[in-house]
């Protein structure tokens, strides 16, 4: 897999455990030499069912082990950043569910520093469903309990979460600046992002679609125009539905091209 995604020109790769830590750590190390012999820089995506803002102390209790769990599949890895889904409202106040997802994060934190894990970046992801805990405004939240946190903004689920509010250059930059102004210019230029077009349903995310389907947005481009003028360096992950690497693969041309046309 490495060496096919270098060949199709493609350096970044996300493995995904979404269904669970389902790999022995001699595999992961497997991974890991592959992806450095070939140039891939590769981040893990922990499990879906991690719920850091969950009512009950046990499923939060759960959910620190299974960062836990991703932190040290990801160390044998070789993997900088794993990325994770906070969790869901759950009938509570956003304010309150924001409150309980920092304390068990920060419990986490705490946990992976006691087995020197800490070294790898846990990335907080924006969500796309209303009844999830995670909008960009709770993801900068979160990732201010600790400077080593770095955000994982998925433009598809803010553009969900908008009713199709990404459409111009600008959205984009505000919400890079945004991460700037309120985590700091080092954790803006380093950012995680994921990417897709998304079809919008009445409680934000509906179903990923490709770069092909066209009737859905958000649009690359100026997301591309807004890392350039920036000047950030981003790890950017196709979430394409069945299409990931092609999509990477696309949307990387759209940025050497527009890369290209500002040097003129």
């Amino acid at each position: 897999m490495p060496r096919w995604l270098r060949e199709m020109g493609l350096n970044a790769y996300e493995y995904q455990c979404g269904k669970g830590i389902l790999l022995k750590e001699e595999t992961a190390a497997r991974i890991g030499m592959e992806c450095r012999e070939n140039g891939i820089r590769v981040s893990i995506h922990a499990p879906y069912y991690i719920n850091l803002s969950s009512p009950e102390e046990k499923k939060r209790e759960r959910s620190v082990g299974y960062i836990l769990e991703t932190l040290r599949i990801a160390n044998a890895m070789g993997a900088g950043r794993i990325i994770m889904h906070p969790g869901y409202v759950s009938g509570l106040s956003r304010d309150t569910a924001l409150e309980i997802a920092k304390d068990t994060l920060m419990k986490a934190i705490s946990q992976a520093q006691a087995e020197r894990l800490d070294h790898i970046t846990i990335c907080p992801e924006v969500l796309g469903k209303r009844s999830q805990l995670g909008n960009i405004l709770e993801i900068a939240e979160l990732c201010s309990v600790n400077e080593g946190l770095v955000p994982c903004i998925d433009f598809g689920h803010v553009h969900a979460l908008t009713k199709g509010g990404l459409k111009a250059k600008k959205e984009y930059l505000d919400i890079l600046r945004f991460v700037g102004q309120k985590l700091g210019q080092e954790r803006m230029r380093e950012v995680h992002i994921h990417f897709s077009r998304i079809e919008v349903g009445k409680e934000g995310e509906k179903k990923h679609w490709t770069l092909a389907d066209t009737q859905y947005g958000p649009e690359f481009v100026p997301l591309a125009e807004a890392i350039l003028e920036l000047g950030i360096e981003p790890v950017i992950i196709s979430e394409s539905r069945g299409m990931m690497a092609e999509d990477a693969l696309t949307m990387k041309r759209i940025y050497e091209s527009v890369a290209d046309s500002r040097a003129f």
